[in-house]
């Protein structure tokens, strides 16, 4: 195996550990701050935090046989659709990667993509992306925060590791 079973499961502790404190610093904002637009392709705090939440979404899908059409949330989404959703699949990712044996992390997983595509790709490599896509996209929602004048969470992985000692 690629990467061994006790990594893959500090991190996807970490990237849960890093959205709740990103979803605690998204409280703190006003519905203007939560909702402006920063020009990128998710445009906001809000939007940003959403396509985090969904591709963790798309991605436990994949991994139990399900390619989802369409992202699982609407346009309407809130920050209170992602304080209620998005815990029940962090618990499923906790779930899925503790039941990993190393030839289950090593296997391939087929799915599709919403264009229809077809894929396979090892357990672990979704893993590893599903942490690295959530780290990319929490840091551009914390330079929003940040140009806004509020200062974000700190998530560093080696904080993560100190606060976890």
């Amino acid at each position: 195996m690629h990467v061994n079973l006790d990594t893959l499961q500090t991190h996807i502790d970490y990237s849960h550990w890093a959205n709740r404190r990103m979803l605690e610093a998204a409280k703190e904002l006003s519905q203007e701050e939560l909702s402006r637009d920063f020009g990128t392709a998710d445009k906001s705090v809000l939007g940003t935090l959403l396509h985090v939440y969904g591709g963790e979404v798309v991605w436990i899908e994949r991994v139990y046989g399900t390619s989802l059409k369409a992202r699982p949330y609407d346009a309407h989404a809130t920050l209170d659709t992602l304080l209620t959703a998005w815990p029940p699949v962090w618990e499923r990712w906790r779930d899925y990667v503790a039941g990993l044996t190393p030839e289950a992390a090593e296997a391939k997983i087929n799915y599709l993509s919403f264009k229809g595509d077809e894929f396979h790709t090892p357990v672990w490599q979704i893993i590893l992306h599903i942490v690295n896509h959530g780290t990319h996209h929490r840091g551009q929602a914390a330079g929003f925060i940040r140009a806004i004048g509020k200062t974000p969470p700190v998530l560093d992985l080696t904080h993560y590791y100190r606060e976890q000692r």
